[in-house]
């Protein structure tokens, strides 16, 4: 099962997470991070993808920065990663609840910037029967589009209908 935040893909059930049940060793992450990397290069994009496991330390299970992508971007994707591994949503999800409501991760949670960014591109995935136990991370375009490719590439590999869970046209 393969969580995309509340909040950030209507449609999937109790609008939380996608079915897809499988142990942590079988979801296929190179598969997963592949096909992110696949969109990225027929766009021309230029992104760092991540998908690692939580812990301490953390176990990278992919990872790829592509060409144009600087030390910066690797950073972001640790601060967006770290917003899903504290929350359980989707970094863009936390973002948009935290400007609803005017406030910031450092007034509302006492949390640094410096170590949380709640910008899209970040989602939890959660395996059936074990919970949430890592993040699919991508660092590189607009915020929005960041979080939109991600849901892209999830859809292509759950065959899920990506028209039905894109965002709605700001």
């Amino acid at each position: 099962m393969v969580g995309y935040g509340a909040g950030t893909a209507p449609g999937l059930p109790s609008g939380r997470t996608s079915q897809h049940g499988c142990s942590w060793r079988a979801c296929r992450w190179l598969d997963r991070g592949s096909t992110l990397r696949r969109l990225a290069v027929e766009r021309s994009h230029s992104l760092v993808i991540d998908i690692r496991r939580f812990g301490t330390p953390f176990e990278q299970l992919f990872y790829t920065a592509l060409p144009g992508t600087t030390p910066d971007n690797g950073r972001w994707v640790q601060r967006k990663s770290n917003v899903v591994a504290r929350f359980h949503r989707s970094s863009y999800a936390v973002g948009l609840y935290l400007a609803e409501t005017s406030t910031t991760i450092t007034d509302k949670y006492a949390l640094p910037e410096a170590d949380y960014a709640t910008h899209g591109g970040a989602f939890p995935l959660t395996v059936v029967g074990a919970g949430i136990l890592g993040s699919i991370t991508v660092s590189g375009l607009p915020q929005r589009l960041d979080h939109e490719l991600v849901v892209e590439a999830l859809c292509l590999e759950l065959n899920r209908d990506y028209a039905a869970l894109k965002l709605r046209p700001l």
